[in-house]
């Protein structure tokens, strides 16, 4: 069995391994990494020979630390990720060019719209019916997205939102509010298939879905970087932030949204900043926390996600795809009777 696993700003780590009479044997480690002494590669070889092979990726990890002297020295990997490279081999996950991927990046559509597309391509890609994708979202509409379970009245002033011509729609995955003002952000969504996150831990696939991305800001001169669980940030502060959902298809939701620009007087206008969150990010302020790309870069929206795109392609090999006729048709009829109804909205008042 063969599997990999590349560490969310780290090195690649590759396993090769039989399973014998339920256990792992013929174990061994290869990758890009560094490690001190080399010795260390044997320990680690030796770690993991005879495990059970139903051995959990912190049990695996745990079991390699011990076997690891203490003047040991990983860089760019640790014995989490060689765990989860186990777990992969093990449940014959698949990598990012094991699959035909497709790059949407078409018109705006409604907020509402935008959501139940999430929806409508991700339950397509798990019916088989589209390979995994990579949506790039247009704004030419406002809106506030809410997290699947927040609170309308603890998170928005309404009376704000609609003076200042936001929408209020609510997403299906959980995590919090975003500000989804026209032309100040950059919004892109991922439909895959569970096999690439396969062998992951719920966290470790926020990270590994998002490293492609981190990848191009960095070739932007950005010193980017994963806050778990879900924050896409640098030293002048935070970029972004990760959701997701899974459907029971077997298909798993990701999106995104970074600030390219940022009000931070209307922000606190709209959104209500609860004061335990902003304790706990050691901040008073919501709009300092974040430094949009605008002022990392000083490029344009649309310079930015040509970046992103070439550097998407580069990765994955994905070619230009489109929206079909009856996608379009799935989501608008999902968007009256879902994402535009009162129920939906307020089912967290």
């Amino acid at each position: 069995m063969h599997g990999e696993y590349k560490v969310p700003g780290g090195k690649l780590v590759v396993v090769d391994l039989d399973v014998i009479d339920g256990k792992i044997a013929n174990f061994r480690l290869a990758g890009d990494f560094f490690l001190e002494p080399d010795s260390a590669l044997d320990d680690i070889n030796r770690a993991v020979e005879g495990l059970p092979a139903e051995t959990d990726a912190a049990s695996l990890a745990s079991a390699i630390r011990r076997g690891l002297p203490e003047s040991a020295t990983l860089l760019g990997f640790s014995p989490e990720s060689v765990g989860t490279a186990i777990r992969r081999s093990l449940a014959g996950a698949a990598d990012w060019r094991d699959f035909d991927w497709e790059l949407i990046h078409t018109d705006a559509v409604p907020p509402r719209v935008h959501l139940a597309l999430d929806e409508v391509l991700t339950a397509e890609v798990g019916a088989g019916r589209r390979g995994p994708t990579l949506r790039i979202w247009e704004w030419d509409e406002s809106a506030v997205v809410l997290g699947s379970f927040q609170s309308v009245k603890n998170e928005v002033d309404v009376e704000q939102t609609a003076a200042n011509g936001f929408e209020v729609v609510r997403r299906i995955s959980g995590g919090g509010a975003m500000l989804m003002k026209k032309g100040q952000v950059i919004t892109y969504s991922l439909y895959v298939p569970a096999e690439l996150v396969q062998g992951m831990t719920f966290a470790d696939s926020y990270a590994y879905l998002d490293d492609w991305v981190l990848t191009a800001l960095q070739s932007l001169g950005i010193d980017a970087s994963y806050q778990p669980l879900n924050d896409i940030t640098s030293p002048a502060g935070k970029i972004g932030g990760a959701a997701q959902k899974r459907l029971g298809s077997g298909a798993v939701l990701h999106h995104v949204t970074m600030s390219y620009d940022m009000d931070g007087e209307l922000m606190a206008r709209v959104l209500r900043i609860g004061r335990e969150k902003l304790s706990d990010k050691g901040t008073k302020s919501a709009a300092k926390r974040v430094d949009p790309l605008r002022s990392q870069t000083g490029l344009t929206r649309a310079e930015i996600i040509e970046r992103m795109k070439d550097t998407f392609v580069s990765l994955t090999g994905a070619h230009a795809g489109n929206i079909t006729p009856e996608e379009y048709a799935a989501a608008e009829a999902l968007a009256e009777s879902k994402f535009a109804s009162p129920a939906w909205l307020n089912r967290v008042p």
